[in-house]
């Protein structure tokens, strides 16, 4: 049985702000809790991307993975790296509302309730950072 969630924000700020916090490292790394100087991004189909996630109490976690699909100011697919060889797949659609505002949704369909649950924490936490940091952008 496979678990899947879907989380939306709409952000007071333009596609193309948006896309580029997705898919620049300078801005990607502002608002996704990341070490500073850890992100490598090639938002191109089968780019790869790196960077290492810094928790709230001080653990780090290096993130690796690829670019599956990738259609400007609309959609990315990202497969994560897991351990043991396997590859976790979000996806990402940008909506332009208009008058500067834009809809994030994040999907993704997750193996086991645990996964679910600690991957849908982790994309909401994403989504509210970055909706943050591209209303002040």
């Amino acid at each position: 049985m496979s678990h899947t969630y879907t989380l939306t924000a709409d952000a007071n700020a333009s596609i193309d702000t948006v896309w580029a916090a997705w898919t620049e490292e300078g801005p990607y790394e502002v608002w996704s809790y990341s070490k500073p100087g850890s992100v490598s991004i090639d938002p191109t189909p089968n780019g790869r991307y790196t960077g290492t996630v810094v928790t709230p109490d001080g653990q780090e976690f290096p993130i690796t993975g690829r670019y599956i699909e990738v259609v400007q100011n609309e959609l990315l697919v990202m497969g994560m790296d897991t351990p043991g060889g396997g590859e976790e797949v979000m996806r990402l659609d940008l909506v332009d509302l208009g008058d500067d505002r834009t809809r994030l949704t994040i999907s993704q369909t997750c193996a086991t309730k645990e996964e679910h649950d600690m991957a849908k924490e982790g994309s909401q936490m994403l989504l509210d950072s970055c909706v943050a940091f591209v209303e002040k952008a």
